[in-house]
């Protein structure tokens, strides 16, 4: 395998990536992390995480991330910046083609492109990320302790999150812009019995506002009307789309939202491709789960690799 450049190329760098450099790179593998910004993904927006073990105090997502950096460093881990435009994938051979035009081979591939939220597209949402907009309710829902909070999404997953953030939210309200909700009846039934939850029907989130936080919301209804809700946090959670625009999915296997499927080993239909981390098709998307997968990615990958030899 003259030919080839790397035993291992690892697509991109956020926790499931990193730790599937640090696992590689300890194993003394020759393997390149290839992330086209900076490495960490969309943990580098999360203002603070309080469930990663090892943290009693809990830890910024941009310490978290040079933590993990450093350690995968402390191994040697050879990392490139370059944006890929393609990919091309064989039993053999794992081809990266990058914007430059410059090319990368392997004789594996750990697919860690991971996904990002749907967004409203709305002021004040980026400048309150991690200041009270949040789109994830297990990450930030113990930060809302007894305060007004309001989701938004009509879907299983902003149903369900919306029961869950009752445990520690006195007052949820939830902005659906239609008449009814998608969710399934269950989760609905759930929802329209928990007394902590409201409802604000045919109605769109129009603007977030407030100083250094969040401190209320536009709302406007079908008919134009509009008004202010003081809120202490809002949850959007309207979708989560995979970073897949230059994967084969149909020669990896996807469900039908894009997301890569895998076996219990992280392992694609494509001999020597793996994907972990949220590009994976999965229920829980978390940074404990992502680094838990990029772990059992790199030794599958290793496992791959010793059977070549």
């Amino acid at each position: 395998m003259a030919n080839i450049d790397y035993q291992l190329i690892i697509l991109g760098g956020g926790p499931a990536g990193l730790t599937a450099g640090l696992y590689a790179a300890r194993d003394r593998l020759n393997v390149l992390l290839v992330e086209k910004g900076v490495v960490g993904g969309q943990v580098l927006v999360t203002d603070w995480i309080d469930n990663y073990p090892g943290f009693p105090d809990g830890v910024s997502g941009s310490d978290l991330i040079e933590k993990m950096a450093a350690q995968t460093s402390r191994f040697g881990l050879q990392t490139k910046n370059g944006n890929v435009v393609k990919v091309e994938l064989s039993a053999t051979k794992k081809k990266l083609t990058l914007e430059s035009g410059e090319e990368l081979t392997s004789q594996a591939l750990i697919i860690c492109t991971g996904a990002r939220p749907n967004k409203l597209g709305i002021p004040g949402e980026e400048k309150f990320t991690g200041k009270g907009v949040s789109y994830c309710a297990t990450c930030d829902g113990p930060f809302f302790r007894n305060q007004e909070i309001v989701v938004v999404g009509g879907g299983d997953t902003a149903i369900q999150e919306a029961d869950f953030l009752t445990k520690f939210a006195s007052k949820v309200t939830v902005i659906h812009r239609r008449d009814s909700l998608r969710a399934t009846k269950v989760l609905q039934e759930k929802a329209f019995a928990n007394e902590r939850i409201e409802f604000i029907w045919n109605s769109q989130v129009v603007a977030i506002e407030g100083e250094k936080e969040v401190e209320r919301i536009k709302v406007r209804n079908i008919a134009d009307e509009e008004k202010e809700i003081a809120v202490s946090g809002i949850f959007i959670l309207i979708g989560t789309i995979p970073n897949n625009e230059v994967l084969p999915l149909e020669q990896l296997g996807s469900d039908k939202h894009g997301f890569i499927k895998t076996d219990q080993e992280m392992r694609t239909r494509v001999p020597g491709v793996m994907a972990a981390g949220d590009i994976r098709s999965k229920h829980v998307r978390q940074v404990i789960n992502g680094a838990g997968e990029g772990a059992v990615a790199a030794i599958a990958a290793e496992h791959y690799l010793s059977g070549l030899d």
